[in-house]
């Protein structure tokens, strides 16, 4: 009920849930009143002295990582962002920031870091290894110069296990650690900068932020030039499997409710996200098996809202809850499932080809336990199966384009729908 939120596991007796009420229904236990429950603000000593850090520092950056729980977190995010011209990192764990707001500066985040002077930290689910490089040998080497300021602001703390159980590692050097819920802090904090900013400092706010806007023009401007790269590859490319998809959806009131990290974060690079509900976040764990059904619960949840669901999801998460697709028809529940097929599970097989280098063997056993293939899967059959719409396999980068579109109708049409597109690892 407060935060942290967490995993709730609630174990009832069997013969709890059949038996009768011992008494009879004069006996039955009162339901309790569902209490209003207010989130922890940070206290106000360590706020006024956050604002203060913030306020004097000449290259502040703010990291955001599970922080927006509402649409209000999005909205004061961008506030105090823009109050201080200050540069905002997303984790895309969660949607904390507009994706194409100037002060987005989340390809920037490891040479940023290098030169601050003060790091705000919200709800940062890994706090060490956002300040700490970490080769694939094992080698650490801080990212923070020395001398700057580190701040956590995390509801994470109020209920740790231990360093080892709860983050894996210790938090790393932290300055300042405020035990609240980062959400509930920014107005306090927002209030405070504002009346701690002197008037002197505005012109200055005004340039750097007036630099992070070109900057971020310059990443806008690049993505769209490496795109072009590769367009009519086949296996087709996944910036262009991400831009066929958002220009079909983009003039609609559309919700991406998978995470985009195996698509290496095309859409936030590319598409324009404002609204808290546009991106479900991360999952966290990288379970495999979990997009699927976590995309289709979220589609529930947008169903009475009218939007237009969308899902790109792994061939190996795919096959291992194949049955939502029966649910998703079943249900009557519309979301379009685009299945980004490379035909194997991509990320251990780039681990498989980091080990094989690093111990100098050769790569012709890659394959084992990795690839999804011999004899290929026809994913829209599977879906068709189960009553969902199905196209594919596509192929044919010319075929792509047409095919979202005949399935984002049959979406808008109150059914679920499924491509199955096959496409390069990364």
């Amino acid at each position: 009920m407060t935060p942290p939120y967490g995993p709730v596991l609630l174990a009832v007796d069997t013969y709890m849930q059949e038996d009768e009420i011992p008494g009879g229904e004069e006996r039955r236990p009162p339901i309790p009143k569902l209490p209003r429950i207010s989130s922890p603000a940070g206290e106000q000593g360590a706020v006024k002295e956050i604002a203060r850090l913030l306020v004097n520092a000449d290259r502040p950056v703010i990291c955001a990582d599970r922080l927006a729980r509402t649409p209000e977190g999005l909205k004061r995010l961008i506030e105090l962002a823009e109050t201080l011209q200050a540069p905002v990192c997303d984790t895309t764990n969660r949607m904390n920031f507009p994706w194409r707001h100037p002060l987005n500066q989340t390809s920037r985040q490891r040479s940023l870091l290098s030169t601050a002077d003060v790091l705000l930290a919200l709800e940062p689910s890994d706090p060490f290894n956002l300040v700490t490089n970490k080769d694939r040998y094992g080698n650490l080497s801080p990212i923070l110069p020395a001398g700057s300021t580190s701040i956590t602001v995390s509801a994470a703390q109020l209920s740790p296990k231990g360093n080892y159980q709860t983050a894996q590692r210790y938090a790393g050097d932290v300055s300042l650690a405020v035990e609240a819920d980062a959400e509930a802090t920014l107005p306090l904090l927002i209030e405070e900068v504002k009346r701690q900013l002197p008037a002197s400092r505005k012109s200055a706010l005004q340039a750097r932020g007036l630099a992070f806007a070109q900057a971020h023009r310059d990443d806008l401007n690049l993505a769209k030039q490496t795109v072009v790269y590769g367009w009519d590859d086949s296996p087709i490319s996944v910036p262009r499997l991400c831009q066929e998809l958002y220009a079909a959806i983009k003039d609609d009131d559309w919700s991406l409710v998978s995470d985009t990290e195996f698509q290496s974060h095309w859409p936030q690079k590319l598409w324009a996200a404002n609204k808290h509900y546009q991106y479900i976040g991360g999952h966290g764990a990288q379970g495999i098996g979990y997009l699927t059904p976590a995309g289709l619960g979220a589609a529930l949840a947008n169903q009475k809202h009218g939007r237009l669901t969308v899902s790109i999801v792994g061939d190996g998460d795919l096959m291992f809850v194949p049955g939502t697709l029966w649910t998703a028809a079943h249900e009557n529940i519309p979301i379009l499932y685009v299945v980004h097929n490379n035909r194997c599970y991509h990320q251990e097989l780039m681990q498989m080809q980091f080990i094989a280098n690093r111990r100098q063997r050769g790569i012709d056993r890659l394959g084992i336990a990795c690839n999804i293939s011999h004899p290929d899967i026809h994913y829209a059959d599977l879906a068709k199966s189960m009553g969902v719409y199905g196209e594919g396999p596509i192929e044919d980068p010319k075929d792509l384009g047409p095919a979202l579109r005949r399935a984002v109708a049959v979406v808008k049409r109150g059914q679920p729908a499924l491509v199955d597109v096959i496409s390069q690892g990364r």
